[in-house]
């Protein structure tokens, strides 16, 4: 008799990722082209003490009740964590139900400084808090001479959360915030709004295409603003459908992304790789996918899968990540555990050559 032998079952991670519209497909795209590279690389090591690791994932499309259904979902099958994840607003419903199920979830590149009400021991994230970067945004402002600028905004806490740190920022340094409601103003009007309140930059805190793509061509276009700045620091430049929609409009609007100045060996292995697998350059958010891996590998085969075990593990983590150590520790305003050190650029695209990224700042 042949005695058969059974493949070992996998250690399982749930992978949360905005894979159709609403939500921001490349960014999806990117992120779980880092997740999987990086569960590639695992189980070519030997997997997690001999057993494959293999990812579930979950498309949120932006939607913060997909995200929540999803971790009920996922936690039910079995997974020992949750990763991933883009948009804060669906971040912030993962990491609310996955605490309140005793779930661990690394969030891969949402920013939102309140991702859970409480302070959690469950969740750990590696993207800096939003309080961060685009204070650092703000600093370059200032440093540009940009003291009055105008946001157009859309209704959303990220939206919220972003013009109340600028504010913060600005007050104290004499600067000032002008609020343009991009449901109600066209964008011409949006135009008319900053020739009238003599706003010398217009940061887009709206959603992409639409109405982030018109209210560029409109502001291009108006010879009274050919000395305005339009900024985006959630980063929709980042990726190539903003330089496919806008073409030359594309270039000299600065945003925020997560990456040193040079990449490491470690770093540009995992870019090569990515750039095969995507076949265009790989953005932060890939390079955030692969490092949520490189995380959870280290801590299962460590701590084993039991989820109490993972979620005390988050303040003893020290691995070395694609684009420097990552260690977690508690930050003052951040309910979750919190990757420190996280580089943050301020680029954009390079009117010569929009293909070409620009840094413009660092913090």
């Amino acid at each position: 008799m042949i005695t058969q032998v059974r493949p070992p079952q996998p250690v399982t991670i749930g992978a949360l990722a905005p894979l159709t519209r609403p939500g921001w497909v490349e960014a999806g795209r990117h992120l779980l082209a880092g997740l999987e590279l990086a569960v590639g690389e695992v189980n070519d090591g030997g997997g997690i003490g001999g057993k494959p690791l293999e990812l579930m994932v979950r498309d949120t499309a932006a939607d913060p009740r997909r995200a929540a259904a999803a971790v009920d979902e996922l936690a039910q099958l079995g997974v020992a964590a949750v990763a991933g994840e883009y948009h804060s607003v669906a971040a912030r419903a993962a990491a609310a139900r996955a605490d309140a199920l005793g779930l661990p979830f690394l969030c891969s590149s949402a920013v939102l400084d309140a991702l859970t009400e409480e302070q959690t021991e469950w969740v750990a994230r590696l993207s800096p808090p939003q309080s961060h970067g685009w204070r650092i945004y703000a600093d370059f402002l200032l440093g540009a001479g940009h003291s009055r600028i105008a946001v157009a905004t859309e209704p959303s806490v990220y939206w919220a959360s972003g013009v109340r740190i600028l504010r913060d920022h600005f007050a104290p340094r004499g600067g000032t915030v002008i609020e343009l409601d991009a449901r109600v103003l066209t964008p011409a009007a949006v135009c008319d709004a900053l020739v009238d309140h003599r706003a010398t930059a217009l940061l887009l805190l709206v959603g992409f295409p639409e109405p982030a793509v018109s209210i560029v061509r409109s502001v291009r276009r108006d010879q009274r603003l050919t000395e305005t700045m339009i900024g985006a620091p959630a980063g929709q430049p980042e990726f190539a459908a903003w330089a496919t929609s806008l073409g030359g409009d594309s270039a000299a609007i600065p945003f925020l992304r997560y990456l040193p100045g040079h990449l490491g060996p470690l770093g540009a292995r995992v870019a090569t790789a990515l750039r095969d697998r995507l076949s265009e350059e790989p953005s932060f958010v890939a390079f955030e996918g692969y490092d949520t891996v490189t995380v959870l590998a280290e801590v299962l085969r460590s701590h084993g899968t039991d989820r109490a075990r993972i979620a005390a593990s988050w303040p003893h983590v020290a691995v070395e990540g694609t684009r420097g150590p990552i260690r977690f520790s508690r930050t003052p305003g951040i309910s979750v555990w919190q990757s420190a050190r996280t580089p943050v650029q301020v680029v954009d695209r390079d009117p010569a050559e929009p293909s070409r990224l620009r840094i413009r700042h660092a913090g």
